[in-house]
C-alpha cells in the first residue's frame, strides 16, 4: 500500500470528479458554529535529530536501563536474540493484518502455523490458536470455553493465579452467573489440595491452576489435573513465564485440556504495558469452540503447499449467536517475534535457557537467606521467582534499593495482606553473579540501617 501524500493536481482532479471545486464545498454540511475557523495551534517542526531525540526521551520511559531489577511477576527480562529485531522489522511482516485473503497473505499465514506448531510442542496439546491479546485474556477465554463445553457455572480458581489474571476472569464472567471460587494456598506456596478436595463437586466446570504459580512455586499439575477430572471437571493451566517449558513436564502430558498463558519471554521485551502475547492450546475434541483463530496448511489446485485460515469461530465469520468470542486480532508481530525466537534458540536452546534460570534463581536464593532478616517464605520447589520474607518496613527496604539504583522484588503486600512483609523476587539469565552479590549486600546495608 502506498502512503505517498496526493500533489495538488491529484486533489483537483479528484474535487473535480466528484463535480466539487473547492474543500470548503466538500465539507458544506458541517454547520458554520462548529467549523475551526483558525489554524491549529501546533508546535514549530523539528529536524529529523531533533525528532529522533524527543521520541528517543519518551521511549526511555518504557525501559528501566539505568536500574538493576529483580521484579518478574509476569513480565520477564530475558535474552533476545539480534536476528529477532531484524526479520520482524522488514516490511511484509510490520504492515500485514487480518489475513482475510489467503492468495496475498501466505507469508503471514505461514508464520501463524509455524506459531501454532511451536506452541503445541511447547504445551503438550494437540491444538493451539493464532494467539490472544495476553495472558490474562487468555485465562479468562479459557474459562469462557470451559463453560461452554460443559454448561456448568462454578469455577474453581487458585489463589496463587495472578491476581491480575483473576480480575479479568472476574470481569469476563461476571455477568454470565459463573461463580468464581477461590483455593487457597498450603505452606509450600502451592494449591491447598484438603481446601481443593473440599470444594471440588460435580457442580464444578473447570479448576484453573497455574505453574510456576505467582508465589514462584511449581504445581504438582498431574494431581490438579486428576482430582479436576474425578468431578467431570476440566483442568485450565495457565503459564505466564513459558520459559519454564524448556525444562518442566508439559502441562498438556500431565492431564491439562486447556493450556494458556503469556508468551512474551519469547522474544518480546518489556515495555510500559505491553505488547503482550497471548497463547492457547487444547485437546482436539474440543476444537469447535476455541476461540480465535487457526491457520492451517492445505495444497493449492497445483499441489503446492499452501496456507489458509482453517477455522475462524467468531462473530464476524459466523452467527453472533454461535461466537466463540468477539477476538479481533491475532497479535501476528508479536507471534512472529515468538516464532523467530523459538527457532533461533530451538528446543536445546529452550533447555540451557530454562536451566541458567533455575540456577541462577537458586543461587540468589540462597544468598540472600543468608542474611539477617530474611527468611525463605515458602518451601516448594522454583523455576526462576521466589518470595522472601522481612523483619521490618519493606517499604524502607525497597526505598533504600531504589536511592542504590536497584529494584528489588515486588511487595505482595497488595495482592496478599496476609503476606504484608514479603516480596516476590525473579531472577533470569541475564543477570550476573555480581548482580545478585549486589543485591545482597545492598539488602544487608538497608536490614543493618533499619535494625540500628
Amino acid at each position: 500500500m502506498s502512503y505517498i501524500a496526493l500533489s495538488d493536481r491529484d486533489k483537483r482532479e479528484m474535487l473535480a470528479k466528484i463535480g466539487i471545486s473547492s474543500f470548503d464545498e466538500l465539507f458544506r454540511t458541517i454547520p458554520e458554529n462548529i467549523k475551526l475557523k483558525k489554524l491549529l495551534d501546533l508546535p514549530s517542526s523539528l529536524t529529523e535529530i531533533e525528532l529522533y531525540q524527543y521520541f528517543k526521551k519518551i521511549a526511555a520511559q518504557n525501559s528501566y536501563v539505568d536500574f538493576l531489577s529483580f521484579i518478574g511477576a509476569g513480565a520477564y527480562n530475558h535474552i533476545i536474540p539480534y536476528v529477532v529485531d531484524y526479520l520482524s522489522s522488514r516490511g511484509e511482516f510490520v504492515n500485514p493484518y487480518t489475513p482475510y485473503q489467503p492468495e496475498i497473505s501466505q507469508g503471514t499465514l505461514h508464520v501463524i502455523f509455524e506459531f501454532q506448531t511451536l506452541i503445541c510442542q511447547v504445551t503438550g496439546m494437540d491444538i493451539a490458536n493464532a494467539s490472544l491479546y495476553d495472558g490474562a485474556s487468555g485465562a479468562a477465554e479459557a474459562v469462557l470455553m470451559a463453560h461452554r463445553l460443559n454448561k456448568k457455572t462454578k469455577i474453581l480458581i487458585t489463589g496463587t493465579l495472578h491476581p491480575q489474571y483473576k480480575r479479568v476472569i472476574r470481569t469476563y464472567v461476571k455477568n454470565l452467573g459463573i461463580e468464581i471460587v477461590e483455593i487457597g494456598y498450603n505452606e509450600k506456596g502451592g494449591v491447598d489440595f484438603e481446601d481443593l478436595k473440599e470444594k471440588m463437586n460435580d457442580d464444578i466446570s473447570a479448576v484453573v491452576s497455574q505453574s510456576p504459580n505467582f508465589l514462584g512455586i511449581i504445581e504438582d499439575l498431574k494431581k490438579i489435573s486428576d482430582m479436576a477430572h474425578t468431578a467431570q471437571a476440566l483442568s485450565i493451566v495457565v503459564v505466564s513465564e513459558p520459559v519454564s517449558l524448556g525444562l518442566l513436564e508439559a502441562p498438556g502430558k500431565l492431564g491439562a485440556d486447556i493450556v494458556t498463558g503469556e508468551g512474551q519471554s519469547f522474544g518480546l521485551p518489556l515495555g510500559f504495558g505491553g505488547p503482550y502475547l497471548g497463547f492457547m492450546a487444547c485437546a482436539k475434541e474440543f476444537i469447535r469452540q476455541f476461540p480465535g483463530r487457526i491457520a492451517g496448511q492445505t495444497k493449492d489446485v497445483e499441489g503446492k503447499r499452501g496456507f489458509v485460515l482453517t477455522l475462524s469461530t467468531r462473530e464476524q465469520h459466523i452467527r453472533r449467536e454461535r461466537a466463540t468470542s468477539n477476538i479481533c486480532t491475532n497479535q501476528a508481530l508479536c507471534a512472529l517475534r515468538a516464532t523467530i525466537f523459538l527457532e533461533t534458540i530451538g528446543r536445546e536452546g529452550l533447555k540451557e535457557l530454562a536451566w541458567q534460570n533455575i540456577q541462577k534463581a537458586n543461587y540468589a536464593l540462597e544468598k540472600l537467606c543468608q542474611i539477617e532478616g530474611i527468611r525463605r517464605k515458602f518451601s516448594g520447589k522454583i523455576f526462576n521467582e521466589f518470595v522472601l520474607e522481612f523483619s521490618g518496613d519493606l517499604s524502607k527496604i525497597e526505598s533504600f534499593l531504589r536511592k542504590k539504583g536497584i529494584i528489588g522484588g515486588l511487595n505482595l503486600g497488595e495482592f496478599y495482606p496476609e503476606l504484608e512483609n514479603c516480596a516476590l523476587f525473579c531472577v533470569t539469565e541475564t543477570h550476573k553473579r555480581k548482580d545478585i552479590d549486589r543485591l545482597a549486600e545492598s539488602l544487608k546495608e538497608a536490614l543493618k540501617g533499619k535494625q540500628e
